[in-house]
């Protein structure tokens, strides 16, 4: 471009030039002399404009290989979770069934007459830890097993309501505000596992705003429409489920890790809620946004189509690793925040 406008500006500069030496001896060519130098005009004016097209296709093809690298790293991401997962459920069976006879054996010792206090006491003990170790396996087994979506039409609001009975003892015991802004959408899913995806952010933003200690704890809750850029490049409309806190936020070198099995940066859970999130959202065609700033919080967007997929879509490790339509956006920003 820079040789091109050189090469015009020496071209104006001879033939402003020549068309002056053309209007002194020959002033009956004056109209054309001005036809000329109007054609010049037209020349730089398209070469400003080549110039900023130029440009501009620049700045597309860098946006276009942010998105193409994004959805390479989404699919990467997809088939180590995918292999994870059946890993994670063979062992998940293997452990499953010794703990069912440990805790059978405790209960018998438990009913035993002659056991003493003492006994009683351990026998609790290793119960509880049974129901721990148990309650673990379950997380596991749920992020691995292959299941079938149960599609229906569902009104946001309905949706919402039964995400809050789902987390109700959670808010009570924090005393956290959920700020609702629901638009009224029907969306076609997998009711049940989206109340679970739905729960399990919303138990992760209301935990994160306790530990905040915020003098009034708000987690805001929003469901509406908006169009975005999907995998395959095109813009098109997607039911969005936003829950934001204002808790401590994300660091920044956990914030690619976070949608991992057994990831958490919390002292407590299975760092399995996440991955499940992101799984039951992919199943449906969706993708997850997350925003998080270190002291200001996090906002996590479930993006689903509206029209969702068919009934009896598989819940599966092939599913996930052959879906299209999925993008897991991480930013750490402010904005929304």
């Amino acid at each position: 471009m820079r040789v091109m406008k050189k090469i015009n500006k020496n071209l104006q500069i001879n033939v402003d030039e020549g068309l002056m030496a053309t209007a002194e001896t020959q002033p009956e060519r004056a109209t054309t002399v001005e036809e000329l130098r109007e054609l010049m005009r037209s020349v730089t004016l398209a070469t400003e404009r080549l110039e900023s097209t130029h440009g501009t296709l620049q700045t597309e093809v860098a946006h276009l290989k942010s998105e193409l690298a994004e959805a390479n790293e989404q699919l990467r991401r997809s088939r180590d979770l995918a292999a994870l997962g059946e890993m994670a459920a063979g062992i998940a069976h293997e452990i499953r069934n010794p703990l069912g006879s440990i805790r059978l054996y405790v209960q018998l010792l438990a009913n035993d007459e002659a056991a003493t206090g003492e006994q009683n006491k351990i026998c609790k003990k290793i119960d509880r830890a049974v129901t721990g170790l148990d309650a673990i396996v379950r997380d596991i087994l749920l992020f691995a097993r292959e299941s079938s979506l149960r599609v229906d039409q569902t009104q946001s609001d309905e949706l919402i309501a039964r995400v809050l009975a789902n987390c109700e003892g959670l808010l009570s015991h924090h005393e956290v505000i959920v700020l609702q802004s629901i638009d009224d959408h029907l969306i076609m899913a997998d009711s049940g596992l989206l109340v679970q995806a739905i729960s399990n952010v919303l138990r992760n933003a209301v935990e994160a705003s306790a530990a905040a200690h915020l003098e009034e704890p708000v987690v805001h809750l929003e469901v509406f429409c908006a169009p975005m850029r999907v995998a395959n490049g095109q813009r098109m409309d997607r039911v969005v489920i936003a829950v934001e806190d204002h808790g401590g936020g994300i660091p920044a070198k956990a914030l690619g890790r976070i949608f991992n099995p057994f990831f958490t940066t919390r002292a407590t859970g299975t760092g399995l809620g996440l991955a499940i999130v992101h799984r039951i959202v992919d199943a449906h065609g969706g993708h997850v946004q997350v925003r998080s700033k270190e002291g200001k919080g996090t906002r996590i967007e479930l993006c689903l189509p509206p029209e969702g997929v068919a009934t009896g879509s598989s819940l599966s490790s092939d599913q996930v690793i052959g879906r299209h339509d999925t993008a897991l956006a991480l930013h750490d920003t402010e904005k929304n925040l």
